[in-house]
């Protein structure tokens, strides 16, 4: 049991919203899973809503442009937690030569979201558990708990529903496809780095300095830069974190960090 009451109130309210997912969806519903902290803290939650285990698929999206390290990680706590995983690609897009160094908006939409959309077809899922957070982009922080797409994965960020309890589950509304369920969407980045060190939940070697610098953000290896750093323990990222006036994605190198680009992105069904 959690001591801070803190992070055992950002967990509890984040276990709430997953239970009632299971609930509603149950076989329809996915966790995706990138092996970044957010998502492996997700997974945590996942696993803790359900005592221990995980009882719905672990979709990962993969370019085939990640790191090393992300692939070594995935394929070790896959065994250990005894994941249902699902690994979505888009092998037309991969086959075509299509790379980040090719088009970097084009991208991400083929290689990620396009993916993504290819799975949800040929699994039907109808629900997915997202680890998003506002504080991570300006973008994001237009989100909400529960947010429809359409059959063509279109985000409408300009009619969104009501936050408002039970209500925000009520129906699958007019034209909606599939839901993107945040239940992380209230943590912060030093949030997630607590609960981390207070669960001791596991983590990516690629977040700790080594050689004067760690990555703040970690996605395909082409398309992330780390940040200076000496910070190579959790405790020293929270303290680095308490202080820093860097940017959580300052290390992506990607046109879609601006603002209009991401929107952009999204708006098509960009996680």
């Amino acid at each position: 049991m959690l001591n801070d009451p803190y992070l055992a109130g950002l967990e509890a309210r984040s276990i709430y919203i997953i239970r009632e997912a299971y609930w509603r969806y149950r076989d329809k519903l996915a966790v995706l899973w990138s092996m970044g902290k957010d998502s492996t803290a997700m997974l945590h939650l996942v696993r803790k809503s359900f005592l221990g285990s995980v009882s719905i698929p672990v979709l990962h999206i993969d370019t085939t442009y990640k790191f090393p390290e992300i692939y070594r990680f995935r394929d070790r706590f896959v065994k250990k937690w005894r994941l249902d995983l699902i690994i979505a690609k888009n092998d037309e897009a991969i086959k075509s030569g299509m790379s980040p160094a090719k088009g970097r908006l084009d991208c991400c939409h083929a290689l990620k979201t396009e993916a993504l959309k290819q799975a949800i077809a040929r699994h039907g899922f109808k629900a997915l558990l997202l680890a998003i957070r506002r504080d991570e982009h300006s973008i994001r922080a237009k989100e909400r708990y529960f947010s429809p797409r359409d059959a063509d994965f279109r985000w409408n960020y300009h009619e969104q529903p009501l936050e408002m309890g039970e209500q925000s589950f009520q129906g699958r509304g007019e034209g909606q496809d599939h839901l993107r369920i945040h239940p992380m969407l209230h943590w912060r980045e030093i949030d997630i780095w607590r609960y981390i060190k207070a669960e001791k939940i596991p983590i990516n070697p690629l977040y700790f300095a080594k050689g004067g610098k760690r990555y703040r953000s970690i996605g395909c290896a082409c398309c992330c830069e780390p940040v200076e750093s000496s910070a190579n323990t959790i405790e020293k990222v929270i303290k680095e974190l308490e202080s820093t006036k860097i940017a959580e994605r300052a290390g992506r190198t990607q046109d879609k960090e601006r603002e209009y680009m991401m929107q952009k992105l999204r708006s098509l069904g960009y996680m």
